[in-house]
């Protein structure tokens, strides 16, 4: 099964230049809001109409504006998750779930099919509710019923998580993933949250004003995301611009430090990043004095704000993450204290125009 999206649109000052291919799956789009990332889903879902290009779903063309093929939502069997859900408020659960079967004409088939996926969402007893009964993680069960029982060949979800609380959300998260893996088909899932992204896609498609510009296997995308609007989106706080000094070396001028590389370092390196947790104070390797500014608490980590000793004045301050129950305040005291990286965790940034994104 596969998906392959190649569309323009213009909408007045912003401009939609989508191209990519998903195979089956689930392929996250992760930017930022405002970037493209639904409008994309609602041409694929035929909602919009994109001004040009060509999209194919397993084999079959759901819109060419040359060959002038546009086929309706409800013939493209995709299914559009929106991000409020979209349930009808004057129907109750049953009856939303049964919206999902209107084109099944045996009422046993429709009855028993219906049944089968208020088991599968754990919606028992809930059958006679309306949607402002139901809450949050309720609401979204239904509105996966209905677009499941369907049988869609494309899932799609756009910010599924963004109404729900952080608990509700990480609960949900887990039976996403099962629920993913037993659909099969190819599935494309929006987010704005690295975390969510990380978790539950295969693939990770980075998009920025209205283009996607890196697409690559998830780890991989989080271990080398290759470029500086790669790093902030996959939520990279230590980025600095740098130049290649030799294969295996680069030159921080604001940090003030030369740093090894595991990597070879191309001629267009533009900036290095180095991930908050990435920092050592046990690591020889690319280790510079530093001095420790504040300490910020979080529940079960807490982030050191610091300064190498060689930066350069009015340059943003450092970020490190660490354990809760670490204290580095004592050691900071005697004024030899050191962080060190190691050169696999130099993270070498290049100038997006010549960046070569993985093609999935």
């Amino acid at each position: 099964m596969s998906l392959k999206v190649d569309i323009r649109k213009n909408l007045g000052a912003f401009r939609l230049n989508v191209r990519f291919e998903a195979e089956e799956g689930v392929m996250g789009i992760l930017g930022a809001s405002g970037c493209g990332k639904s409008m994309t889903l609602r041409c694929i879902a035929g909602v919009e109409r994109p001004d040009e290009g060509r999209i194919e779903l397993d084999g079959e063309t759901l819109f060419d504006s040359q060959r002038r093929i546009n086929l309706k939502p409800q013939q493209r069997r995709v299914g559009y998750l929106f991000q409020n859900y979209a349930l009808f408020p004057n129907m109750t659960v049953r009856q939303n779930i049964l919206c999902g079967l209107n084109r099944e004409k045996d009422r046993g088939r429709r009855e028993r099919l219906c049944a089968e996926h208020i088991e599968l969402m754990q919606l028992q007893g809930l059958e006679r509710r309306y949607p402002a009964q139901l809450s949050g993680g309720q609401q979204q069960r239904v509105a996966l019923a209905r677009i499941l029982v369907s049988q869609p060949r494309l899932l799609m979800l756009d910010e599924p998580f963004s109404a729900l609380d952080s608990h509700l959300r990480e609960k949900l998260l887990v039976e996403m993933k099962e629920l993913l893996r037993g659909y099969g088909g190819v599935s494309l899932a929006v987010t704005h949250s690295r975390d969510e992204a990380y978790d539950l896609c295969r693939t990770i498609a980075l998009m920025e004003n209205g283009s996607i510009h890196a697409h690559k296997q998830t780890k991989q995308l989080f271990a080398d995301p290759g470029t500086v609007t790669g790093d902030m989106m996959t939520g990279c706080k230590n980025i600095a611009k740098a130049h290649r000094v030799d294969e295996f070396s680069v030159e921080v001028p604001d940090w003030g430090l030369r740093l090894r590389t595991a990597r070879p370092v191309r001629e267009n390196l533009c900036a290095v990043g180095v991930r908050a947790h990435y920092f050592s104070a046990n690591s020889s390797q690319n280790s510079f004095p530093v001095r420790i500014l504040d300490m910020v608490e979080e529940p079960f980590e807490d982030i050191i704000r610091f300064r190498y000793r060689s930066q350069t004045d009015g340059t943003p301050d450092l970020w490190w993450r660490i354990p809760k129950q670490y204290r580095p305040q004592d050691r900071a005291k005697n004024g030899d204290f050191s962080l060190g990286i190691a050169p696999a965790n130099v993270l070498l940034l290049y100038e997006p125009d010549r960046e070569e994104s993985a093609a999935l």
